[in-house]
């Protein structure tokens, strides 16, 4: 039996528990939408069209923010023609996923479900294929009270207050190839730099996202970083990072380890946007908005053939998650969470169908992923300061990442008393936690959960929706605390 060890300490405060890390993404993609959140024609629709059942796990899963429209979908997106009466919007080609958009949806109806979901509006501008005027047209049209043709506008579409959106993204990955009017570093940071200064004009107290790197990987990341924010930086409050990861060639190993990728894209980014700050001698600090991240089995979706015409709402990128997806995804919730001093804010790429916690059949029963559960945990118990916990941990050798920890912790305190977060990397053995608590005085284990399966690639689905789910850990010592975590495992531990 391998032993690891944390020490928690209310001395090792790292932040405050950051409310929107536990953000979600609602993209025109696929049946994220229309299927998704959307289907007037469903038994449990309401007035509006949402479907009940995913609102009601919208709650559970404890999303507080949601970004829209895009992703990839707003560079082409024209906000316009998701306004005013359906019968008289128009359908459009979307570049992005190949596919016909109705437009059924556009930036009221979101504002609509995100009341009801009790989610904060996290909207994107399109800086690919528009520009300045669209984005304060957009923002007039959203912030302003009343008094001129936009606002007034909304007030006749039905909204008679302002949507009073506070988070703006300045575009979608505009250093992506893929992306519909990508641009050098140079040209999107001027554009991002006259655009929020524009909007902050019409609306002073706006936060705005640049984009940074769309990956790690990318041949102009850290270049792109240094350039965008040579040309934003006492304009925007947060730099962007997207990451998806998937298991590669059966290697188990390393890709439950893959949050050592993110931690390293988390220091990059954080280390060059200090350089600029300090090269501009500005003592304004610039935070991060991890608002795309995800396992997402990227290489399926690449190999795949595009559809020959554009149909509406096709499934894309559904891909059906298995538990080692779900404890290498709590492993990157531990990262965000131990690095909320910098990543303030975080969107789950994306909420429903598309590389989702929720999954929906038309017409019929939604149902909830494996990784919905580490989300709606950590969302749930996440409270007051994040507290840094160094493990003294055995490692293993990884393909991708060299030598790695077999134990991912972090812990978070409040007055409720401190939780535990913990993934434990092995693939073939559990791993003995024990726990010192001597600065808490006398601290004592209350309850310990864990997800896992003698069958790291099982899956929950409509017919067997709790197949993956938390269980009470039995494995439980109170003197010295310790907790006995499965192989392949995410294990939360509340501590009194």
């Amino acid at each position: 039996m391998q032993t690891a060890h944390l020490t928690i300490d209310p001395a090792f405060r790292v932040a405050p528990v950051r409310r929107r890390t536990f953000g979600a993404f609602v993209e025109h993609l696929g049946r994220c939408v229309y299927e998704g959140i959307y289907e007037p024609g469903h038994p449990r629709a309401d007035d509006d069209g949402f479907r009940r059942d995913v609102l009601d796990l919208t709650r559970e899963l404890g999303v507080t923010t949601v970004r829209y429209p895009g992703g990839n979908f707003v560079s082409g997106y024209r906000w316009e023609d998701g306004i005013g009466p359906k019968s008289r919007r128009p359908r459009r080609l979307d570049l992005a996923w190949h596919s016909t958009e109705t437009n059924e949806v556009g930036v009221d109806e979101f504002m609509r479900w995100c009341r009801k979901a009790g989610v904060e509006p996290m909207m994107a501008v399109n800086l690919g294929t528009r520009g300045i005027a669209e984005a304060l047209d957009l923002l007039e049209y959203c912030n302003h009270p009343s008094g001129t043709a936009l606002s007034d506008l909304r007030v006749a579409n039905g909204a008679k207050e302002p949507h009073d959106i506070r988070m703006w993204c300045l575009g979608n990955e505009m250093d992506g190839p893929w992306q519909t009017g990508h641009k050098t570093a140079r040209e999107y940071g001027r554009l991002a730099a006259e655009t929020g200064r524009a909007m902050r004009v019409l609306d002073r107290d706006l936060e705005l996202v640049a984009c940074g790197s769309s990956g790690s990987g990318m041949p102009t990341f850290g270049a792109w970083e240094a350039t965008v924010l040579e040309e934003t930086y006492d304009v925007v409050d947060y730099v962007s990072c997207h990451a998806y990861y998937e298991e590669k060639n059966g290697d188990l190993g390393s890709f439950l380890a893959c949050s050592t990728d993110m931690e390293y894209f988390i220091r990059s980014v954080v280390a060059t946007a200090d350089h600029v700050g300090a090269r501009l001698k500005s003592r304004k600090r610039i935070d991060i908005s991890f608002d795309e991240w995800n396992i997402w089995y990227m290489s399926r979706f690449q190999a795949a053939e595009p559809p020959a015409d554009w149909p509406v709402a096709p499934p894309l990128l559904e891909d059906h998650y298995h538990l080692a997806d779900a404890v290498a995804f709590g492993g990157l919730l531990i990262t965000l969470l131990r690095n909320s001093d910098r990543v303030t804010a975080a969107s789950l790429a994306q909420l429903v169908n598309v590389i989702a916690p929720i999954m929906t059949e038309p017409g019929g029963r939604a149902w909830r992923q494996t990784t919905f559960h580490p989300f709606a945990q950590a969302s749930r118990h996440a409270a007051g300061d994040v507290l840094r916990v160094e493990p003294v941990s055995p490692s293993y050798e990884t393909a991708e990442y060299g030598e790695v920890p077999l134990l991912h912790a972090v812990a978070t305190r409040s007055d409720a008393g401190v939780t535990v977060f913990a993934v434990n990397r092995s693939t073939d053995a559990p791993l003995s936690l024990e726990i010192g608590a001597r600065a808490l005085g006398g601290a004592r284990i209350t309850a310990a959960t864990t997800l896992t399966d003698d069958d790291v690639y099982a899956r929950n689905t409509a017919d067997d929706p709790d197949r993956i789910g938390p269980r009470a850990n039995p494995d439980v010592e109170h003197d010295p605390m310790r907790v006995l975590l499965p192989p392949v495992s995410w294990n939360v531990i509340h501590l009194a």
